[in-house]
């Protein structure tokens, strides 16, 4: 194999492993493309062509993870993965040094195709307009109906997050928050902020520091 064609190595890197799994699932056929670790909370333990950083129930760790992950010399590249795409938010990520910022509404193709892309030295920007219906790889909640906002609301609840915090998290209006909650709510059966947050421990949206390498 030439090294042109030479497979590309990627860490996934999400404090929730269902998260970076469904990733992989979605990468796992394309042949440039070998995810070699899945890090929760953790920096990639190996010296990596590419990091994809998913920004979900991030919270005010998000900027700090970046710079932490840029920082790390066996990252070679970084990559922000989020359906938070606001003009705002991706120049601050930008403007921090990463080589790219994705939106969660490119599919497994357009995904693998932009991550090639940053590999072979282009900054990719791809914040396209996401829609509420999103299907992305997986997210925890999802069993339980679940959409992929109102998971990552009620994450950032279990985490502790107030309204404010959550709205600030996620680039929602206030009103937007309350109405996710509400809908999220109804789906998990509860009715306090107190059960919410129990609800979320038992259904997976503790966040999870673990380090998982993948088979050739």
């Amino acid at each position: 194999m030439t090294e042109l064609h030479a497979p590309i190595s990627l860490a996934l890197v999400n404090d929730y492993p269902v998260v970076t799994q469904g990733i992989a699932r979605m990468l796992e056929n394309v042949d440039r493309l070998k995810v070699v670790e899945r890090a929760s909370g953790e920096n990639p333990s190996h010296v990596v062509d590419l990091v994809l950083y998913d920004a979900f129930a991030a919270r005010g760790r998000g900027e700090h993870d970046v710079v932490r992950l840029l920082e790390d010399e066996r990252n070679r590249k970084l990559v922000v993965y989020t359906w938070h795409v606001s003009e705002a938010q991706v120049q601050q990520a930008l403007d921090l040094g990463i080589d790219g910022y994705l939106s969660k509404e490119l599919g497994a193709r357009e995904l693998a195709d932009a991550l090639i892309r940053i590999h072979e030295g282009e900054r990719v920007v791809e914040p396209k307009p996401v829609p509420e219906n999103i299907e992305i790889a997986d997210w925890p909640g999802r069993g339980a109906g679940l959409s992929p906002r109102e998971a990552e609301v009620v994450a950032l609840i279990t985490q502790g997050a107030t309204n404010d915090e959550i709205a600030r998290t996620c680039y929602l209006s206030i009103n937007s928050v309350k109405s996710y909650i509400r809908s999220a709510y109804r789906k998990m059966g509860v009715e306090r902020r107190s059960q919410a947050v129990l609800w979320g421990v038992q259904n997976g949206m503790q966040p999870k520091a673990t380090t998982t390498e993948c088979t050739p």
